[in-house]
């Protein structure tokens, strides 16, 4: 199992959001996913409304992928987190409450680093952003 990290820049308006956050966060990566021993990925993203399993072509030009040492026990309770919460929305007032306090949590929703934090169990996962989970996890 591995975790990427996004660092890219998407084209027009979505790109936007990736600079806002890599300034906000004060780093260079705007995005996570979980990359299953099968290729699977994982996350809740914004553009695609939540919480949800997707294919990706990952490039190096765009992605930081850290290969993680966990079992396949460890990596199956990490997927079943996932199953449990797809669906759930994009937490956009959580993702902007990392670096902008003011704005808080979301009740139901998650924002990608808070989803993947959460399903590798850590603690309190809504204070942790991109660029902090890729600090912790390349450890």
């Amino acid at each position: 199992m591995k975790v990427a990290f996004y660092k890219g820049t998407l084209p027009g308006w979505r790109g936007l959001f990736s600079r806002l956050v890599r300034w906000a966060d004060r780093g260079k990566y705007s995005h996570c996913e979980v990359v299953f021993a099968d290729g699977m990925c994982a996350s809740a993203s914004w553009y695609d409304g939540g919480v949800r399993f997707k294919k990706i072509a990952f490039n190096s030009l765009n992605w930081d992928v850290v290969e993680m040492d966990y079992t396949p026990e460890a990596e199956a309770k990490v997927r079943a987190w996932f199953k449990r919460h797809e669906g759930r929305p994009y937490d956009l007032r959580g993702s902007l409450g990392v670096v902008f306090r003011p704005f808080g949590q979301g009740r139901r929703g998650w924002f990608c680093s808070e989803a993947v934090a959460a399903s590798l169990g850590f603690a309190e996962p809504w204070r942790i952003g991109p660029n902090l989970l890729a600090a912790l996890v390349k450890r």
